[in-house]
């Protein structure tokens, strides 16, 4: 079964990050540039907060937010959820819906090594179904059962 490591070899593990004080502004060209729905905000080279597309939309209907003067830090989501970098792929699906969310960091020995969001996962587990429903065809198909009969043994 995949883990989360195996899905970040092949994303790739590139970790989108603003510094605290960046504007709105400033992390969502980074955001588009890569097209990515989040960002990790750090602050010395820790990060300290998720800013996603969801909290823009929250952000935008607060009176006088304006992005390109609203430092990212000031709205973000401070509490950043990580998963070790062994979560199979159903671990991390139902981290991602027991506590609804569409984000998360993966770590390995203490260290981040990537972000995963919940349509990662979701094209990993497909692609696994897909996987073992072949081999189950495979196993199944016509020329198995043409060759797996009963032979009496001759005199």
């Amino acid at each position: 079964m995949k883990t989360a490591n195996d899905i970040l070899q092949k994303k790739g593990g590139d970790i989108l990050s603003v510094p605290v004080g960046a504007t709105i502004m400033d992390a969502l060209k980074k955001m588009n540039e890569n097209k990515v729905g989040a960002i990790l905000v750090t602050q010395n080279d820790k990060p300290v907060g998720i800013w996603t597309e969801r909290d823009l939309l929250r952000n935008t209907l607060e009176d006088g937010f304006d992005p390109g003067t609203t430092p990212v830090d000031q709205v973000m989501t401070p509490r950043i959820v990580t998963a070790p970098s062994t979560d199979t792929v159903y671990n991390l699906m139902d981290k991602f819906l027991g506590l609804r969310l569409r984000h998360l960091i993966i770590e390995k020995n203490g260290n981040i090594i990537g972000m995963l969001s919940s349509g990662d996962v979701m094209k990993a587990s497909i692609q696994e179904k897909d996987e073992e429903l072949k081999q189950l065809n495979s196993m199944v198909g016509w020329d198995y059962y043409e060759n797996w009969c009963w032979r009496p043994e001759s005199k």
